[in-house]
């Protein structure tokens, strides 16, 4: 530990900052539709999530080998490029937090990773072999792939269970949330805490703390799942109420076969060391089974509020972190400036947030804006049977009340 510098200390420090900004912000993809139809009160799912999370983060060390030693060349990065990515995935996360989007953290890390490796070596630091079939494509396949999962899933459960008690059914699927649920937040810990040891060890690498081509030390990977599961006990609220309320309305029968799907996905892509994006799978699974149910509708204005989302998540959190990187590059001084302009953007979107707070005690009130199609459709509908008339007396009577005190003063 004796090549253990200030600047690593901080890398480290910053890098479980995000991991514990990846648990609160990725709460949602494993209880949101759990608590959303009642199977488990609110501070009871996000705990036993942070617990699961913990014992996940145990289980494999196979994505943060792809992170560690795949993406970029390990050689030729620098602790600083690092903090410099860490900065861009941190902001990207607390943004999203904010407006309630259900984002990818994972893709965060690695767009901060990817900016900030080709602003300080070039574009040739970044494997394009392994962006492409361990991220790129994963990210588009995963949600296609848990929602038709989830979408079929969905429509058997419905089938086999025509002839079944109600209540009955009802409660042996709320039994199901609960244990597709903690299986989600166990696939969680062995995907997501994983970047978080995968970055730490690439940052140990850069330092010359570690040798090139090892794997996370066991401090690393305790470390990041301690820091997840906090974040995951704290809560992401606002996103919560996003993928549970927001995006569609789910029976237990859809919520056990959203997150049985999504979980299915994530522990395979686990296994084949994908860095897949937990928030793409579940929120793809929650879609599917959402279309699902007969009558069953999606919001497609959150819906496609959540693409773009996904689609500027890569970029934006590359784009931050190239900066960052251009700044550290001016030495002691530019990595101190970064450093403050973390913290105070962080607190300044903290403040944002407590103007409406989201927390446990309303976290399944719902205040979605009506779409235009909606708009328009109210717009044009005729109102139910006996309105009109109303409304037409009510007019009527108006002015003659109106004129009753000239009548009586004449």
């Amino acid at each position: 530990m004796e090549n253990f510098s200030l600047i690593l200390a901080i890398v480290v420090v910053t890098a479980l900052a995000f991991d514990f900004t990846n648990g609160f912000h990725d709460t949602a993809n494993a209880m949101a539709t759990t608590i959303s139809t009642g199977a488990l009160k609110p501070k009871v799912a996000v705990a036993m999530s942070a617990v699961l999370n913990l014992v996940g983060a145990f289980l494999s060390v196979e994505v943060a080998n792809t992170i560690s030693k795949g993406l970029v060349d390990e050689t030729g990065i620098r602790p600083e490029v690092i903090f410099a990515a860490l900065v861009g995935a941190i902001l990207w996360n607390l943004l999203t937090w904010l407006v309630g989007l259900p984002s990818s953290s994972s893709h965060a890390l690695m767009g901060g990773l990817i900016g900030a490796t080709i602003a300080s070596a070039g574009v040739g630091a970044v494997h394009g072999d392994v962006l492409v079939t361990k991220v790129l494509i994963p990210a588009i396949a995963a949600p296609l792939v848990a929602g038709i999962a989830a979408l079929l899933a969905t429509r058997l459960t419905y089938s086999l269970g025509k002839k079944a008690d109600g209540n009955a059914s009802k409660k042996g699927y709320r039994a199901g949330q609960i244990a597709s649920a903690g299986l989600v937040s166990l696939a969680h810990g062995t995907n997501d805490a994983q970047k978080t040891m995968g970055i730490i060890t690439l940052a140990l690498v850069a330092g010359g703390t570690l040798a090139p081509d090892s794997d996370p030390p066991m401090w690393v990977i305790l470390s990041a799942g301690v820091a997840i599961a906090l974040g995951t006990y704290l809560g992401g609220w606002r996103i919560i109420r996003t993928m549970g309320k927001g995006l569609t309305d789910l029976q237990p029968q859809q919520g056990f076969a959203a997150q049985t799907s999504a979980a299915t996905v994530i522990l395979a892509s686990s296994h084949l060391g994908f860095s897949l994006s937990t928030t793409h799978s579940v929120s793809g699974a929650v879609m599917g089974a959402g279309l699902g149910r007969k009558g069953g509708v999606v919001r497609w204005s959150t819906a496609t509020r959540m693409f773009v989302a996904w689609g500027l998540t890569l970029p934006a959190a590359a784009l931050v972190g190239a900066l960052a990187e251009y700044v550290t590059g001016f030495g002691a001084w530019g990595t101190a400036l970064v450093a403050v302009f973390l913290v105070t953007s962080s607190a300044a979107i903290w403040k944002i947030s407590r103007r409406e707070v989201v927390d446990h005690t309303n976290v399944n009130e719902t205040d979605e804006p009506a779409g235009v199609v909606t708009t328009a459709i109210a717009a044009v509908t005729p109102p139910p049977a006996g309105t009109a008339t109303e409304d037409l007396s009510a007019t009527i009577a108006a002015p003659a009340s109106e004129a009753a005190p000239s009548q009586a003063t004449v």
